[in-house]
């Protein structure tokens, strides 16, 4: 395996993101919370690369913040601008800046979570527009259990995903849940056999390169604007304005003449 703490695959128009610090359950190191923004603005600038799958390497996704580094740094007593505080402030790659810019992207990001998923490695998935889960996961917010509130979105994302009552519940609690519940719940969108998981992540993943990427792009964004728009008609006229410029494209045009010819359509991004 290679040695790097995170790896980048491209093949076929997917960019496999995995996370390589096993014998921590992939632990958000000072190293790999720098590193992974670099790959995934890589794989959202590259034009071949129409959807993103983050995953992690053995028995965990990602554990959250490498505890032992952080309260190595802590006992150091740096000056605040030094701490992951100022390091924030001075704008600098945080698993915070991560999940804004997994949800600005263009491109679809799915997270095939094949082992542990907890507090800010939770968040992470959280911030992922699809789940595919391996019936061997785990998932906890478990930032009380340590003093402290989810970050990285934790609070944002998940009551959206769960509803409220329930997500007071896993993040008062710092529960560890299965991934049965994960998906009952609706934090999860499948569970599947462990041995499957990349394959059956491929395959949605797949799906979605096959469709036309400015119509994914545009529909991602749509899907969240929906979230936050002031109210329905608001939203409508969003809806209205970008169909209007997606019916300019080439893609639209293939669209039409493939549905009319009775043929799979090829969409180009134009």
């Amino acid at each position: 395996m290679d040695n790097k703490v995170v790896l980048l695959e491209k093949q076929d128009g997917l960019a496999i993101i995995t996370l390589n610090r096993p014998e921590v359950y992939n632990a958000l190191n000072a190293e790999l919370i720098e590193q992974l923004p670099k790959l995934i603005d890589e794989a959202d600038r590259d034009e071949a690369t129409r959807v993103v799958i983050i995953t992690g390497v053995g028995n965990g996704f990602c554990s959250g913040a490498d505890v032992r580094q952080l309260l190595a740094k802590q006992l150091e007593n740096p000056p605040l601008m030094e701490t992951v505080y100022g390091e924030v402030l001075r704008g600098k790659s945080s698993p915070m800046s991560m999940a804004v810019q997994m949800r600005n992207m263009g491109k679809p990001v799915i997270a095939a979570i094949n082992g542990v998923a907890a507090g800010a490695g939770l968040s992470i998935a959280l911030a992922c527009d699809i789940r595919i889960a391996s019936d061997k996961a785990r998932f906890s917010m478990a930032f009380v259990r340590r003093g402290i509130i989810p970050d990285t979105g934790g609070t944002y994302y998940l009551p959206r995903l769960v509803g409220t009552a329930r997500a007071c519940e896993l993040i008062l609690t710092g529960d560890m849940i299965g991934a049965e519940e994960a998906e009952r719940i609706g934090m999860v969108n499948r569970v599947v056999p462990h041995q499957e998981l990349m394959k059956a992540t491929k395959e949605l993943g797949m799906k979605l390169v096959n469709n036309p990427p400015l119509a994914i792009k545009a529909a991602k964004q749509a899907i969240y604007h929906g979230l936050v728009a002031a109210d329905l008609e608001t939203h409508l006229n969003y809806e209205l304005f970008t169909n209007g410029i997606l019916t300019q494209t080439e893609d639209y045009e293939e669209g039409v003449k493939s549905f009319l010819e009775k043929r799979e359509p090829s969409f180009k991004g134009r």
